[in-house]
């Protein structure tokens, strides 16, 4: 099971940021007059792949929201900190 979520999880991550890359596709497009319509079909076919992951990862238990920027920032902070804490101590260069 928690292998499963692991792996929807990282699904979840590779669709977000390859929805990052289709829409700054888009803005550029946009930008230089072009249609986007394809770019656009794309991310939103990525939008409901996505909504089918979250689905799927709730109903395995995985958790109910995402967590916004502030709060990845500081579990990530947390976790490099705590990380340089456990590491060897008082070693002279």
């Amino acid at each position: 099971m928690n292998n499963k979520l692991s792996e929807i999880h990282r699904k979840i991550s590779f669709l977000r940021s390859e929805m990052l890359r289709a829409e700054d596709a888009i803005r550029k497009q946009v930008n230089r007059n072009e249609d986007c319509t394809v770019a656009s079909l794309q991310v939103m076919a990525m939008r409901t792949a996505l909504l089918v992951l979250i689905s799927e990862r709730n109903r395995l238990g995985g958790s109910e929201r995402l967590l916004d920027v502030d709060e990845m920032l500081k579990l990530r902070c947390r976790a490099a900190n705590s990380k340089t804490l456990a590491g060897p101590r008082g070693r002279e260069r």
